[in-house]
């Protein structure tokens, strides 16, 4: 019973309310999953290589499930009453395209390490940060795209205009929902991935999980801000939503599944890849 009061509580919420709460979700999320290493001396490889398959997983499903075909529809509704007069895939394919450039743009620029690799293979311009600093940075770029989709998900509902004639509504509460709830899920295993390797490298408990919470600390602000814009600028919504997934896409196949195949432990990354996908595609259809 209290539960329902809660969950209608935040259902009368400014959209820009619900994002900052949705988004404060996954990182807490993240800090439960790196808050592991106070509890474990030591991580098992294979763990944390299905951990990031399944985080793959879960943002390959939300880039689709939760983003692009709501996209696709919302670019449809419009055509349909005359709103809009573009072919469906055009605002998702610009959006998706300019998401995965933004991260590209990124990456080359902002100096980063990936999880597993070696202080020398940093990308980005050269610096003398430390290798930890460096490496929360990039689990940070990663959560930034994750922080936008949660934002877009909430700020789409505060605009009527989503509601078709026959009182069809593209994107629902029960959908943006269902988006912060997988993006928290995955974000667990990935905080245990990050504090568990700082960890083994010397670095105190505390320490590894301050670190390994910290790269998630982008979602709340990037989930306000991609609120805002989107109930600002109703037109974007479209090509915002496609963005979001166009910059997930990206992360997963630049880093997330490279870094989970390169333990040699493939075949169980591939299946946590599938379990994270079948998981964001029930929450994403069972609540939206």
């Amino acid at each position: 019973m209290e539960e329902l009061q809660i969950f209608k509580w935040f259902v009368k919420q400014n959209p820009i309310i619900q994002a900052l709460y949705a988004g404060l979700f996954t990182w807490a999320l993240t800090a439960l999953g790196a808050s592991l290493v106070f509890l474990f001396k030591n991580s098992n490889r294979k763990i944390l290589d299905i951990s990031l398959g399944f985080t793959g997983g879960v943002m390959i499903a939300a880039s689709f499930w939760s983003l692009l075909s709501p996209a696709i529809s919302y670019v449809e509704m419009q055509n349909e009453y005359g709103l809009f007069n573009l072919p469906p895939y055009l605002p998702p394919a610009i959006g998706f395209f300019l998401g995965a450039l933004f991260l590209y743009i990124l990456d080359k620029y902002i100096p980063h390490i990936h999880l597993f690799a070696k202080k020398d293979e940093a990308e980005g311009i050269k610096t003398k940060w430390k290798k930890t600093e460096l490496l929360v940075i990039a689990i940070a770029l990663h959560n930034i795209p994750e922080g936008l989709a949660v934002g877009v998900a909430f700020g789409a509902l505060a605009n009527p205009e989503l509601l078709g004639m026959d009182g069809h509504s593209v994107f629902t509460i029960g959908s943006a929902i269902a988006l912060g709830i997988g993006i928290g899920i995955q974000n667990f295993p990935e905080g245990f991935a990050v504090s568990m390797p700082l960890r083994r490298k010397g670095m105190s408990r505390k320490k590894s999980w301050k670190w390994g919470q910290l790269s998630a600390i982008v979602e709340p602000i990037f989930a306000v801000i991609g609120a805002a814009i989107v109930m600002q600028v109703l037109p974007i919504l479209p090509y915002a939503l496609a963005f979001s997934a166009g910059a997930m896409i990206f992360i997963v196949v630049e880093e997330v599944i490279p870094e989970s195949q390169r333990g040699g432990n493939t075949d169980l990354a591939t299946m946590g890849l599938i379990t994270g996908f079948i998981v964001m595609m029930i929450l994403d259809v069972a609540l939206g």
